[in-house]
């Protein structure tokens, strides 16, 4: 799976961990996030999110 890096600061999703503090389970998958994901750094949404 893909690893994607906000834009605005720099913050890593990295699917093999989630975000466990934000009810992200291990193995999710950029895609699957729910569309109100936010950067739990900054707080800017999904389409600010690049491949890495």
């Amino acid at each position: 799976m893909k690893k994607y890096v906000c834009d605005t600061c720099g913050w890593v999703y990295d699917p093999e961990v989630g975000d466990p503090d934000n009810g992200i389970a291990p193995g999710t998958a950029f895609e699957d996030l729910p569309e109100d994901f936010v950067c739990p750094v900054c707080g800017v949404g999904k389409e600010d999110f690049s491949e890495e």
